[in-house]
């Protein structure tokens, strides 16, 4: 027989598909003997049963399943029009029987509060919550009948619908369960966090308080006071004006108080009953397992949870094996690819540094890698340059590391001389080589030369890889991989990035000298000139390259017409069917040959490459031919080096005849060697290439055995899993594991990666620059000098990109994958970044002015706004809401 109503003392977990989240949430807490009030759940079995008694439904349904999660107007017409004939409804006798009778055992005489319970709501990887509407003190067998049908109607408001359209919940596929509980009359009631919602701290429990029902505060009514509790210790109060408070009246239904004057400024709860409060928290956080999000009363001189369901908006922390503080970089900011990875690019990238030491240096936390750099802070020379380098990187990142290295746990070393001898020993073997190169390089070799060692060694590097792989098969294929990862940073990366490091430190002499001779700003505006148009620059090439492919289009209107209805890589074979499409296709093919192991994310083996997916690179094509005219990017480029040119001989000129030699040897060396700074990059991208494509021509044997339904589903799996299957050793139902692990890569990809958190969760977000700039301004930091006014393009996957001639483009980052766009664009904003990152560097040779690490940037300006970015100062003024000049 089916259960149209169960007790909270009858519900478990088991139960979630009957009585929704917060429904067995309320049962397991009973179970559990916390404190919660008397009730029952009207389960999903009656809400079925009630909308099946509508004939109606089936084409609300059909409706509802075409309506998009943005198109506000059609979602409010039609949740107005389904909750209407669902409040029309009369309840199915059998339903309304046995809510009676759960009424009769449970007091008939009580007030009750009635709360929707849905399948999908209050669950960790999802929060419903606010979604449905709650009714409270409602008194009378009749009034809780019509709060249980207005629950289910209110599985249509407006917010619930646009929320299951957007996050892809089926609406015929969440039920709703409603809860009926005894009401609590509380002198106080409120929020508590068993973790810091706002910094993700694990140890603090954040608990807030008002006076009367919770309503208050849940409505924004009113400010409650904020009290913070870790080790049994109140650490923080802050106490709210309270002007209002919610109560209810005996005929059933609330009323709205303004309280006298000296309450409204007391503190509602006292100290006593804060740490007790905090006390059940803990207790409920380590019966649930998780963090919890609870809904407590203080009434009749005691504590009642009404509510408890996960915290859903906390960022993981990645897992530490002792009591030690750890600190966590994010790579993913540093790269400048904040997105998700799937579990085979993590398991890359965290052998890269094994070399180093048997220390779990890369750890992953919300599909990200994260550097523990722990050992780093704790070591003050190696702290102090680390902030250094940061500060070029990310200047938020920097200050948060700044922040957090000032705490107490890294103010001693608990390293004895023993173990930093033996951490230099095997740094010794890589940086003695590489230092003595760079002494060769500043002194000695030709800098114009250095391109090409770069690129024999490059080869001969690939070539002897190609040869290894070749020799072997099956699971030896994955060992050897993981092997040469392993090996990659000294063996591979140290030995390319030594140009860059030569020109680097080129670059900081020649900066030094020149701010003795002529001060800081003329310094800075020769550098940026001496650094456009960098020779030998492999992102650059790449622009110049689709700049050359689009002068083939534009010569040809069907080979353009192709291009803009691409809609897949079926336009590949549709270009030699048109005049010119040959020619254009061959000029393809030969820039894939050259580049096809790019993408955008390329630090993620998994992402496809322009190689397998051509497509990627129409938007590019599409946006040169908009923005600009036949060869207009080779002169630009010609013109920067024209530039470049005239700077070199003005600084050399700025110095007397005994230091000009030695300043003429600078320069040389920044023009040669600073454009090779993405040579480590690209090595490790080839690389990268290489091992996908042995990756993959093992999967297709586990295809053809019918372990795998896709090749590519093998990077969802780590290197040592991989070896595992090919050994035929792996365990458990390899379909069920594949399909968790894209579960959770999706979820991953919704979360948004801190910069810097640590062990205890805590995210540590640093303190933006202060900056003299107009009100209302964004601020970030200055890359690339020059103020710019245009239309703000906000572009947040470059499959979307379409950039036209003026505009300014807004990012949350960009990887060498976006570099094409930087010869449409005017100016450059992104969310993540600093002053040597990718974007900034680019801009600087593209001479476009730049402004990076503005958090939210591309929430808050609006695609289509005019907007004006000042790259000298490091700020950005929304001038209008759309691209209408704003002079005033």
């Amino acid at each position: 027989m089916k259960k149209y109503v169960l007790n909270f003392n009858e519900i478990d977990k088991s139960d979630l598909a009957y009585v929704g989240g917060k429904g067995a949430n309320l049962g397991e807490a009973t179970k559990a003997s916390f404190p919660v009030p008397q009730g029952f759940c009207v389960t999903t079995e009656a809400y079925r049963q009630f909308i099946q008694t509508s004939p109606e439904m089936e084409e609300y349904f059909r409706r509802l399943d075409q309506v998009r999660y943005d198109d506000l107007k059609q979602i409010q017409e039609l949740g107005q029009q389904i909750r209407e004939h669902l409040q029309s409804l009369p309840i199915p006798e059998i339903i309304e029987t046995v809510i009676l009778s759960a009424l009769e055992t449970t007091g008939i005489r009580k007030a009750y509060a009635v709360r929707s319970s849905a399948t999908a709501e209050d669950l960790p990887t999802a929060s419903f919550a606010g979604q449905q509407d709650t009714y409270l003190n409602i008194c009378g067998s009749e009034s809780v009948l019509k709060a249980v049908r207005d629950c289910w109607a209110s599985l249509f408001t407006d917010r619930a619908i646009s929320y299951r359209a957007k996050n892809g919940f089926p609406h015929r596929s969440v039920f709703l369960s409603v809860v009926v509980q005894h009401m609590v009359f509380p002198e106080v009631s409120g929020i508590m966090f068993t973790a810091d919602p706002i910094t993700g701290h694990r140890n603090t429990i954040s608990i807030d308080a008002s006076y009367g029902l919770g309503e208050a505060l849940v409505s924004g009514l009113v400010t409650a006071d904020l009290y913070q509790v870790r080790s049994e210790q109140i650490i923080h109060k802050t106490i709210s004006k309270k002007k209002i408070a919610i109560y209810s009246v005996p005929e059933g239904g609330t009323v709205t108080q303004e309280l006298p004057l000296e309450r409204q400024e007391s503190q509602a709860l006292p100290d006593e009953r804060i740490l007790a409060l905090a006390q059940w928290g803990q207790k409920i956080e380590d019966y649930y397992g998780s963090e919890q999000d609870i809904e407590w009363a203080w009434a009749d001189e005691q504590f009642y949870i009404l509510q408890s369901r996960p915290i859903t908006s906390l960022y993981p922390v990645p897992k530490v094996t002792d009591d030690q503080l750890h600190v966590f970089l994010s790579f993913g900011h540093i790269q400048m690819m904040t997105d998700a990875m799937k579990p085979m690019g993590i398991s890359i990238m965290s052998k890269i540094t094994k070399f180093l030491t048997d220390l779990p240096i890369i750890r992953s936390a919300g599909g990200r890698v994260f550097a523990d750099v722990t050992n780093v802070l704790l070591v003050k020379p190696a702290r102090n340059r680390m902030l250094k380098i940061m500060r070029g990187m990310d200047e938020v990142l920097s200050s948060a590391l700044s922040e957090v290295s000032q705490r107490d746990e890294f103010r001693h070393s608990p390293f004895s001389k023993k173990d930093m001898a033996k951490f230099i020993r095997k740094l010794y073997p890589v940086l003695m080589p590489v230092a003595v190169k760079i002494i060769v390089n500043l002194r000695i070799r030709d800098p114009k030369k250095a391109k090409l060692h770069a690129e024999l060694l490059i080869e001969q590097i690939v070539k002897e890889q190609v040869e290894q792989l070749k020799a072997v098969s099956g699971a030896e294929t994955i060992r050897l991989i993981r092997r040469k990862i392993g090996r990659m940073a000294p063996d591979v990366l140290a030995k390319v990035a030594v140009y860059v490091a030569t020109g680097v430190i080129a670059s900081g002499t020649l900066e030094k000298a020149l701010k003795k001779k002529v001060g800081e700003e003329r310094t800075a505006s020769l550098l940026s000139q001496l650094y456009k148009s960098l020779p030998g620059n492999v992102t650059t090439e790449i622009g110049q390259k689709l700049g050359d492919l689009s002068d083939i289009a534009r010569k040809y209107p069907e080979v353009v017409r192709i291009l803009q209805e691409a809609k897949d890589n079926q336009f590949y074979k549709e270009l030699g069917t048109v005049q010119g499409g040959e020619e254009f296709k061959a000029a393809f093919d030969r820039f894939l040959e050259a580049y096809g192991m790019r993408c955008t994310g390329e630090i993620d083996i998994s992402r496809s490459r322009w190689r397998e997916d051509p497509s990627q690179l129409v938007p590019f094509i599409l946006s040169n031919l908009r923005t600009s005219s036949a060869r207009e990017h080779r002169e630009k480029f010609r013109k920067g080096e024209v530039e470049a040119e005239q700077a070199g001989k003005e600084i050399v000129s700025l110095f007397g005849f005994f230091e000009r030699r030695k300043v003429a040897r600078l320069v040389e060396l920044y023009r040669n060697l600073m454009g090779m700074r993405e040579h480590h990059k690209f090595t490790l991208v080839l690389l990268l290439d290489l091992y996908k494509r042995a990756m993959l021509q093992e999967a297709q044997t586990l295809v053809k055995k019918g372990v795998l339904a896709d090749e590519h589903d093998v990077f969802y799996f780590t290197l040592e899993e991989f070896i595992d299957l090919l050994e035929n050793r792996f365990s458990g139902d390899v379909t069920e594991f594949v399909e968790k692990r894209k579960e959770e890569y999706e979820r991953y990809q919704q979360l948004n990666p801190p910069r810097l958190m640590t062990s205890e969760g805590e995210i540590v977000t640093g303190k933006p620059r202060e900056v003299q700039a107009p009100e209302g301004s964004l601020v970030g930091t200055p890359v690339s000098a020059g103020v710019v006014e245009g239309v703000a393009r906000v572009i947040l996957r470059l499959e979307d990109a379409k950039l036209n001639a003026g505009e300014i483009l807004v990012a949350p980052y960009t990887d060498p994958g976006w570099t094409p766009l930087f010869t449409s664009a005017v100016g450059l904003i992104t969310e993540v970044g600093g002053m040597m990152t990718h974007g900034s560097v680019v801009a600087r040779e593209y001479g476009i002015p730049a402004v990076v690490g503005i958090e939210k940037a591309t929430e808050i300006i609006k695609d289509g706004s005019y907007i004006r970015v000042d790259g000298t100062k490091g700020y950005v003024e929304i001038l209008s809401a759309n691209d209408e000049k704003n002079v005033g």
